[in-house]
């Protein structure tokens, strides 16, 4: 059976940082013949609702930073994808949160160390997923 890895807001669980969802119920019919792998990296280390994270801009050196406490959670969020993708080894298909630090495929804001946007590029997971299944084309809930 083929893997599809989408993430898990987009399949109806309450895992954002709000503890909201952003269900996209055609997601799920598109991909109901494939075997679906539901994927957050934040609400496993923060929980649900938590705190927002940003990625920022460090002279080039991209970092996850939350936004209040303004801590960095970089390594954090990099080992619980590493750890995901070492289960998942393979997927047939990707389809992540648009605008999502973690997720976003050339929408997420980049800022800069004043919080302000400074331009789009990828989630975290985006960037390691790249690597990892560097044969599968990533889209998001805009183009599935």
């Amino acid at each position: 059976m083929k893997k599809v890895i989408i993430s898990a807001c987009l399949l109806g669980h309450l895992c954002r940082y709000d503890g909201q969802t952003k269900s996209v119920d055609a997601i799920a019919e598109k991909f109901k013949d494939y075997e679906i792998i539901p994927f957050c990296p934040e609400a496993p280390i923060f929980g649900t609702p938590r705190e927002r994270i940003n990625i920022v801009d460090f002279d080039g050196d991209l970092k996850i930073i939350t936004n209040e406490s303004n801590k960095d959670v970089t390594q954090l969020l990099k080992d619980e994808i590493n750890s995901f993708t070492k289960l998942h080894p393979e997927a047939d298909a990707i389809v992540l949160k648009s605008k999502s630090p973690s997720c976003g495929y050339g929408t997420t804001p980049i800022m800069n160390k004043e919080k302000k946007v400074i331009k789009l590029g990828n989630g975290i997971a985006t960037e390691m997923f790249l690597k990892e299944y560097s044969t599968i084309k990533i889209k998001d809930e805009l183009n599935y």
